[in-house]
């Protein structure tokens, strides 16, 4: 779907290939705008993102069977981060999750799809997902209706971002909680590591209006360039770039934020019980910076080399205004850190040095506590 901002004044559209297609990807100075972001208040079009409305009576009972997230304590006014995950604990579709007026709404990537549900029946591979939620929907009094076409999604970041957004609409002081936007649609705060963030979902109609409300009081437009490498910097991982066919959610930092470990009854919840209980996941994602001195750039999905040695995979690759080339990485949990290795595909001549971010690599949690009982009852 193609955004009518993409024909304001400076605008540039991203090219054709690009997952953000559809969307403004800068206005002329992505550095410049990444540093307003940091410093001011920016304003970001996310409106090719799916959204999905499930009202019904059973609505949170029944997503709390579907999604990684505990849904049926999620009040009106709350928002949280959800996963679909296939049937052996692996990440299908990462969302976005808003509870107003008797309606989940659910935020995913466009053209998101889920493992089948009924590979049972010889129905295998991936469906949108759409189609998963509906074909699970059995005789649940819910519903589940892509309303793409109402609504658009907008993001709003910086320090500067929670007062100029609130001349007009209501913010919650809270993150992750939701308001209803005047005229309709929601406001929900999802901080983006220590930066204040909301996402707009308004009404498609009222899509311009909007950016042009916002824009007039000083927030600067911004392009998906600029927010990939705010979220590349503040370690959120997306979906189909920093995932492969294989990742866990204990890999990729979203267990407690967006799956719940104490919670049964969802598709792929042995695997995640298992691993945080008894377990460790095999890999873990970090942040790399990448030698600034070259122009090859590595891509998603090249490997990362320890002398010889494969020991990862490169995910979301970009360009910071302060840290220069960086990339998110999934790397074995077993590989060193403090050493200096390589990013990229040596045969596409497209290798480059790389390091580890000390600041990313996630803490050592110790034993889990699955296996500690099992000790504790074996001393015994």
């Amino acid at each position: 779907m193609r955004s009518p901002l993409l024909d304001l004044p400076g605008a540039v559209a991203p090219p054709d290939d690009s997952a953000d297609a559809g969307v403004p990807w800068h206005f002329g100075d992505p550095f410049a705008e990444q540093r307003s972001a940091a410093r001011a208040a920016v304003v970001v079009d996310r409106s090719h993102r799916q959204v999905i409305a499930v009202p019904g009576e059973e609505r949170l009972s029944w997503l709390h069977l579907m999604l990684s997230q505990h849904m049926t304590d999620l009040a009106e006014g709350q928002g949280t981060e959800a996963l679909v995950l296939d049937s052996q604990g692996r990440v299908d579709c990462h969302m976005g999750v808003a509870h107003l007026d008797g309606v989940v709404y659910l935020d995913t990537e466009p053209g998101a799809q889920a493992s089948s549900a009924l590979p049972s029946m010889g129905v295998d591979g991936k469906q949108p997902l759409l189609e998963y939620l509906d074909a699970m929907r059995f005789w649940s009094k819910v519903e589940t209706r892509d309303v793409t076409d109402e609504f658009a999604v907008l993001t709003v970041i910086g320090p500067d971002a929670r007062e100029l957004l609130g001349r007009f609409a209501t913010v919650p002081e809270q993150a992750n909680a939701v308001a209803g936007l005047p005229g309709g649609g929601f406001v929900r705060t999802a901080p983006l590591r220590g930066l204040f963030a909301a996402d707009l979902v308004v009404p498609r109609g009222e899509l311009v209006d909007w950016w042009t409300k916002l824009t007039d009081a000083g927030v600067r437009p911004a392009g998906s360039m600029a927010y990939e490498a705010l979220r590349v910097e503040a370690l959120r991982p997306r979906v189909g770039f920093d995932t492969d066919e294989r990742a866990l959610p204990h890999e990729l930092g979203w267990v407690h934020v967006a799956a719940h470990v104490a919670k049964g009854c969802y598709r792929g919840q042995e695997t995640v019980a298992k691993i945080h209980n008894v377990g460790k996941p095999p890999r873990r994602m970090v942040l790399l910076h990448l030698d600034g001195s070259v122009e090859i750039r590595p891509e998603t999905g090249d490997p990362v080399w320890h002398g010889e040695r494969k020991i990862g995979r490169v995910g979301s690759v970009v360009l910071h205004h302060e840290l220069g080339p960086i990339a998110l990485a999934l790397l074995k949990r077993t590989a060193p850190v403090d050493s200096e290795l390589v990013a990229g595909d040596p045969e596409q001549d497209r290798a480059v040095a790389a390091a580890v971010d000390p600041d990313s690599v996630p803490p050592d949690t110790g034993e889990p506590p699955g296996r500690i009982a099992a000790q504790a009852i074996k001393g015994r």
